[in-house]
C-alpha cells in the first residue's frame, strides 16, 4: 500500500498522542511538524524524530499529503483553509470548525481542489463502541426511543497549565467534550433533527491550581453548564448534562434505551470499556468480539488500563483516499455535529428549540476485520 506523508500544525499537549501512535498504522507516515512557536516544533520533533518546518514550509512541502490541524479551535478554520489551499488534505482535531459558516466555506474549497476533509473524534471507531452499535444493529434492544448522556467535572484548571481556551467562546463542555458524545449518538442512533437547551455559568473567573501559572485567576466567557434535549430523525430523545462546575456525581455516560432492552454504553471519550445490555432481570456485559480498537495499551494517569487508538479516523482517511472510498470521520459528520453543538448554545440563550439545516448518513460500522486493515 502507498504511503501518504503526515505533517502537524499545532504542538501543544496533543500533538504527543497524535505522534507516538502513527506508527501503529499503515497508509500514513509522520514526518514533520510546526508551530507558531518555533521552538515548540523543534521540542515535538526532536522527540519523535520529526522535521520541523515553520507553518509556511510545512504548508509547501512536496513530501506531505495530509496536514493534521492542531491549534486551538478559534483557529481551526484559518488554519485548515491555508492547509486546503496549499493543496493537502486536512485533518482537524474537534470541534473543526465553530459555526456552519465555516464548515461550509471548507466544503466548498475541498469541492474545488478535489481534497478530503476530516476530523476528530474518531474514538467512536473504538471496539466498545463497535459492539455498542453491532448491538442496535441486530436488533438487542428494539428501537431506540430515549437515552441519557451525562459529561461532568470541576473543570480543566486543575490540571492543565494553560487552561484559557477552554472557557472562552469555542470551549466550554459543550464544544469540547460534546463532539465526542454527539459524534458517537448520531454513529449509533443517526443524525438529530432538533434540540433545546438551558445553559450557564457557575463562575465569572476560574483558579488556576497547577504549573507554573499556579493561583492565577482567567475568565469565563462561554456556559460551563449545560442541560440539553436533543431529538433525533428516528424520533428519539435524549437528554445531555454537560457541565465543569460538578465537584462530584454518579451518572453514568450514556444510556440509550430501546423497546425491549437498555443498552449501557462507556465514555465515549475513550476507545474501550464495557457494553452492556440490561432489561428488567439485570444486566448482562456483552462478549468482545476481538475488535482490535478495544485493547488496552496504555495506563491512564490513575493507572488505569486504556485503550488508545487515536490517529484511526486519520489512517481511515488516508486509505480511503488511496481506495477511493468514503472515510468515516468526515466532514459531512463533523458538520452536523458542529450545528447541534452549535444549536445547544444559540438554544440557551434563547431558550428556545432549534431545528437542524444539516443532516448526515450514519458513518459506516468498523468490524474487527476493517479495524484490523488499518493497522501496520
Amino acid at each position: 500500500m502507498k504511503t501518504l506523508g503526515v505533517g502537524v500544525i499545532g504542538c501543544g499537549n496533543i500533538s504527543a498522542a497524535y505522534m507516538k501512535l502513527a506508527p501503529l498504522f499503515k497508509g500514513i507516515e509522520m514526518r514533520a511538524c510546526a508551530d507558531i512557536s518555533e521552538a515548540a516544533a523543534r521540542a515535538r520533533a526532536e522527540e519523535f524524530g520529526l522535521r520541523a518546518e515553520t507553518v509556511e514550509g510545512l504548508l509547501a512541502s512536496d513530501d506531505i499529503d495530509i496536514i493534521v490541524n492542531l491549534t486551538v479551535p478559534a483557529a481551526h478554520f484559518e488554519v485548515s483553509k491555508r492547509i486546503l489551499e496549499a493543496g493537502k488534505h486536512s485533518y482537524s482535531e474537534k470541534p473543526f470548525v465553530l459555526s456552519l459558516e465555516e464548515g461550509e466555506a471548507l466544503r466548498k474549497l475541498a469541492a474545488e481542489k478535489g481534497l478530503r476533509v476530516g476530523s476528530a473524534p474518531d474514538t467512536y471507531l473504538g471496539g466498545a463502541h463497535q459492539l455498542a452499535r453491532a448491538a442496535l444493529d441486530e436488533g438487542k434492544v428494539g428501537r431506540v426511543i430515549g437515552g441519557t448522556c451525562h459529561v461532568m467535572s470541576f473543570g480543566m484548571e486543575h490540571w492543565h497549565p494553560n487552561p484559557d481556551f477552554f472557557f472562552q467562546p469555542g470551549g466550554g463542555p459543550i464544544l469540547d467534550l460534546g463532539p465526542y458524545y454527539i459524534t458517537n449518538l448520531v454513529q449509533l442512533i443517526g443524525p438529530v433533527r432538533a434540540v433545546a437547551a438551558m445553559t450557564g455559568k457557575g463562575s465569572e473567573r476560574r483558579t488556576i491550581s497547577n504549573g507554573p501559572r499556579n493561583g492565577e485567576t482567567i475568565p469565563v466567557d462561554t456556559p460551563t453548564s449545560i442541560h440539553a434535549l436533543l431529538e433525533f430523525e428516528n424520533g428519539a430523545i435524549v437528554s445531555f448534562g454537560a457541565s465543569w462546575d460538578v465537584k462530584a456525581h454518579r451518572h453514568e455516560n450514556m444510556e440509550l434505551y430501546g423497546l425491549d432492552a437498555s443498552l449501557y454504553v462507556p465514555d465515549p471519550n475513550f476507545f474501550g470499556g464495557e457494553v452492556k445490555v440490561a432489561t428488567p432481570e439485570g444486566a448482562t456485559a456483552l462478549e468482545e468480539r476481538g475488535h482490535p480498537f478495544g485493547v488496552p495499551n496504555i495506563e491512564d494517569g490513575r493507572g488505569t488500563p486504556r485503550a488508545n487508538y487515536r490517529c484511526a479516523g486519520l489512517a481511515d482517511m488516508a486509505q480511503a483516499i488511496l481506495a477511493d472510498r468514503p472515510h468515516r470521520c468526515s466532514q459531512e459528520l463533523a458538520t452536523h455535529v458542529v450545528e447541534v453543538m452549535t444549536a445547544i448554545l444559540k438554544a440557551g440563550e434563547d431558550r428556545a428549540w432549534v431545528t437542524m439545516t444539516t443532516t448526515c448518513d450514519r458513518p459506516q460500522a468498523l468490524s474487527p476485520k476493517d479495524a484490523q486493515a488499518l493497522l501496520a
